[in-house]
């Protein structure tokens, strides 16, 4: 096996790992750092390699979680429902769209919501309907106070799924702070449905991705990124347990703000400077 591919490995069972405790399918990461590989790569390629170990991050995180029953299902499949048809568009405008400007645009997003959360890293109280597990009245109440939002949070999900397919990210960076401060679910279930979410989400924009000849060539890279975030998704899993709600937000922001500055902040300078090499 060429020494790349066993880089690939290592670096795949990292953002697997990584990605699965705070909730989301590390393509954010990914991107950034496959760009820096394959610099002579189109666009097109590096979205839809992304968005392929997405899934396979995602698919293989939700089976953990499942088993630990975490995952919220029904907020899991109306979510993923209203992100198809924005994955799909998503998907189809990749090749078209001014992806600098977007990416300076993306990068402020990620920012800002990275500051959020480091502001108020706990956020109100979780209501504790969603793993329905509880008959009480309370908890009856507390359903019917969550489901006053799920509208916003559908049209959320459908703007979510087209970022993440334009990008090949996975939008769990904002799934996460969407399920914790808008519908209040506890942090657990909230970084668990997310990956339910990314997971369905990834897979129609990888299909849409191969029907639409995107996804031409890149299939051993992806494989061998997929073996690697496959295993780190069930080790994060596990170790997100015994990790704190406070932590495991601060994580978030913190690879947010990172990946946010070299998007926006680094983006927006090489306009107007020229940098050595």
């Amino acid at each position: 096996m060429p020494p790349i591919f066993l880089g690939l490995i290592v670096l795949g069972f990292l953002i697997g790992a990584y990605g699965t405790i705070i909730g989301v399918g590390g393509g954010f990461i990914l991107v950034p750092v496959l760009l820096s590989i394959y610099p002579d790569e189109s666009p097109e390629i590096i979205t839809s390699i992304s968005l392929a170990v997405v899934f396979f991050n995602s698919l293989s995180g939700s089976i953990a979680y499942g088993r630990l029953k975490r995952i919220d299902y029904r907020a899991g499949l109306i979510f993923s429902a209203a992100t198809i048809p924005g994955a799909i568009l998503g998907s189809l405008t990749t090749s078209w769209v001014p992806r600098d400007i977007f990416e300076i645009i993306f990068g402020v997003l990620m920012l800002v919501v990275s500051l959020m959360l480091v502001l108020n890293p706990t956020a109100k109280k979780p209501l504790a309907f969603t793993l329905g597990d509880q008959s009480s009245q309370t908890a009856e109440l507390e359903s019917q106070m969550v489901s006053k939002h799920w509208l916003m949070g559908t049209i959320l999900s459908t703007v979510l799924g087209y970022i993440s397919n334009l990008m090949g990210v996975g939008a769990g960076f904002l799934f996460v702070p969407t399920l914790v401060y808008f519908l209040r679910f506890p942090v657990q279930t909230a970084t668990a449905t997310s990956q339910f979410i990314l997971a369905i989400t990834a897979f129609a924009g990888t299909v849409t991705h191969v029907a639409a000849g995107l996804f031409h060539h890149g299939i051993r890279r992806t494989i061998v990124l997929a073996i690697g975030v496959i295993i780190g998704a069930q080790v994060g899993a596990r170790f997100s347990g015994g990790l704190k709600d406070q932590w495991i937000i601060l994580s978030l922001a913190l690879a947010l703000a990172l990946v946010g500055i070299k998007l926006s902040v680094w983006r927006a300078l090489s306009h107007f400077f020229t940098w050595p090499g």
